[in-house]
């Protein structure tokens, strides 16, 4: 196994695709810009797709499950037995995502990469056990250096399906207890701030619960000062999930797939594969600002202006399953509308 992959260069953007598509949306019937950012989304699905007609029908989610060491700090209000059975929920329906995924009429992948509650094959999940978590990073390094391997190539495989499927648009999600703390450490280590500034309540953490998470977040950047690239910091600080989100990512870029990211989490997992790979981001669409703490400053990193804002902190990929009728729309906008010339009615 190896990581060479990663430095295969990401498809670009279409430039000529990207002027006719701003061309074509000054000439609807509508005074410029006043479908504000559904214009602007428009115009980038269209150069990224090579289409004057861009589309996001066929829409796969991939949500990638794994259980943290760092747990075992008590950093989270829920016990860690709920990843295991928050999989099979995923599986058989139950789970916002779920719900989701069909009232959109998304395909949903669930992806177990090892959790310490082990719920066993369940038709549904592809089952792709790594360790049943990773070591709590407050010790030592989260993941081995072949953990880090499996967990981005693991990612990778679900963009491969997504594209043999023919998806138009990939979306990541993810789930596992304790997993806002290493999404929190992650963006302190790749933004040298305080992790008091990125540190939120996670799954319903009180005051005195954050203040705790903030002083095991503070021990493990400690002790990992020495993880100086993206890549070290993911395996000393990240989680199975994470890292496959981040494989992921890397690999829709690279394969010209077009992807919605959700959260607080997966968009820690944006900044670091955007730090390993500087061209994935005109690849990347932004679905919400989370209500965790940390969010704002991550989107403020990757320059990142979400399409709603709904107080939402669930994961899962549920916040981008909620955008994505609102990118489905932009596109039924920009290939619907009459133009003036059409229409006949006047310009300005």
């Amino acid at each position: 196994m190896s990581l060479d992959w990663l430095s295969t260069p990401c498809a670009q953007p279409d430039a000529a695709m990207r002027e006719t598509a701003a061309a074509h949306q000054q000439q609807l019937t509508k005074p410029p810009g006043s479908l504000g950012m559904l214009e602007a989304l428009a115009i980038q699905l269209a150069s990224l797709q090579r289409s004057s007609t861009p589309a996001v029908d066929r829409v796969w989610i991939s949500v990638f499950a794994g259980d943290h060491g760092v747990a075992d700090e008590g950093v989270s209000a829920f016990p860690q037995v709920v990843t295991g059975e928050m999989v099979r929920n995923f599986a058989t329906g139950g789970a916002a995502i779920s719900v989701l995924a069909r009232s959109v009429n998304a395909h949903l992948e669930v992806v177990n990469l090892g959790t310490v509650n082990d719920p066993g094959e369940i038709p549904d999940v592809r089952r792709a056990i790594i360790a049943p978590s990773t070591a709590n990073f407050c010790l030592g390094p989260a993941m081995t250096s072949a953990q880090l391997e499996a967990a981005l190539a693991i990612g990778a495989e679900s963009v491969q399906a997504a594209k043999a499927w023919n998806a138009q648009l990939f979306i990541g999600g993810e789930m596992g207890i304790a997993n806002t703390t290493s999404a929190a450490a992650l963006a302190s280590a790749l933004l040298t701030e305080p992790p008091s500034s990125l540190a939120g309540a996670g799954t319903g953490l009180d005051a005195s619960g954050i203040v705790h998470k903030v002083t095991v977040l503070e021990r493990a950047l400690a002790l990992h000062a020495d993880a100086t690239t993206a890549l070290e910091q993911l395996r000393c600080l990240g989680g199975f999930e994470i890292a496959a989100l981040v494989g992921a990512y890397i690999a829709a870029a690279q394969a010209g797939m077009p992807v919605l990211v959700d959260g607080f989490i997966t968009s820690a997992a944006a900044l670091v594969a955007v730090s390993i790979q500087p061209d994935v981001r005109p690849w990347l669409f932004f679905a919400h600002r989370s209500k965790e703490h940390g969010h704002a400053r991550l989107l403020r990193a990757l320059d990142a202006e979400p399409m709603l804002d709904l107080n939402l902190r669930l994961g899962e990929a549920s916040g981008a399953a909620i955008a994505l009728p609102v990118l489905r729309l932009a596109c039924a906008l920009h290939n619907g509308m009459a133009t003036f010339e059409q229409a006949g009615v006047s310009t300005a």
